[in-house]
């Protein structure tokens, strides 16, 4: 596995806040027992956005769902702040591909419904959620009212209010169309400079991966495992093109190619 150095450096500067150890996932079907995730280990400091991508089949999800609870039989160690992931809990906020939405619900109200007790009847709260995520004047709005991106910006806020320790992100714009999934990527990003809490990112696209992340988890399939973890420096404000960029994306290409025997070519 080829680790960039910052990677074993990071966890002495920052509190380390998910602690991932000899991890081993296996699943039994009609069809036998089958290993779906094998010797992962990753540290996440507090505050970090790690994005983790593979391909199809490599367990990228599995491992999401693990970190947040959602599978809880699992051979290793996996700890967010020191406490061994046992079950689901507010302090690990999800977001998937498909928003989710209580469709009888407007945005206010599905936001208050995911709160805890003494945050349900705080207005203000909800509203500033509601602020963060730019849908102002939609509060009363049902799910079939707005658009896909939209939703999604609904359970971006939803999944905030709670004020989880770590946010994880299953393909959460897998299902948009390219310019929708462009304006929010950028709308995350604000986000994520007003509420920098840890974020996870699970994707197949890497020019998301690269500008989203400050490191890339590459996974390699069947089963599952870490093949290289890559430190991302894009700058500020963050660029979809340019020298460093393209590089990074370059280099992440490979990684995804050399798994499979096909020719390699990418050229700007």
């Amino acid at each position: 596995m080829d680790i960039d150095i910052k990677e074993k450096s990071s966890k002495t500067t920052k509190r380390t806040i998910v602690d991932i150890e000899n991890l081993e996932k296996y699943f039994t079907t009609k069809d036998g027992r089958f290993q779906a995730l094998s010797d992962i280990n990753l540290h996440i400091v507090e505050g970090e956005f790690v994005s983790i991508i593979g391909g199809s089949g490599c367990g990228k999800s599995t491992l999401l769902r693990i970190i947040g609870g959602l599978e809880r039989e699992y051979e290793g160690n996996v700890q967010i702040d020191g406490q061994k992931v046992t079950a689901p809990s507010r302090e690990k906020g999800f977001i998937f591909q498909d928003h989710r939405l209580l469709p009888w619900m407007t945005v206010k109200e599905n936001i208050r419904f995911s709160l805890e007790k003494s945050k349900k009847n705080d207005d203000f709260w909800i509203q500033k959620y509601i602020d963060l995520v730019g849908l102002s004047g939609f509060e009363n709005a049902l799910p079939k009212e707005l658009s896909g991106g939209m939703a999604q910006r609904v359970a971006i806020a939803r999944a905030l209010a709670n004020q989880p320790k770590i946010l994880l992100l299953d393909e959460p714009f897998g299902a948009l169309d390219a310019i929708t999934k462009i304006h929010l990527q950028d709308q995350l990003l604000e986000i994520y400079e007003k509420e920098p809490i840890t974020m996870i990112l699970v994707t197949h696209d890497i020019d998301e991966a690269i500008y989203l992340g400050k490191r890339v988890v590459v996974m390699t399939p069947r089963p599952g495992k870490i093949k290289r973890i890559k430190s991302i420096d894009i700058g500020k404000p963050r660029r979809r093109t340019g020298p460093e960029f393209t590089r990074m994306k370059d280099e992440l290409y490979k990684d995804f190619f050399s798994e499979v025997e096909i020719p390699f070519s990418y050229t700007i």
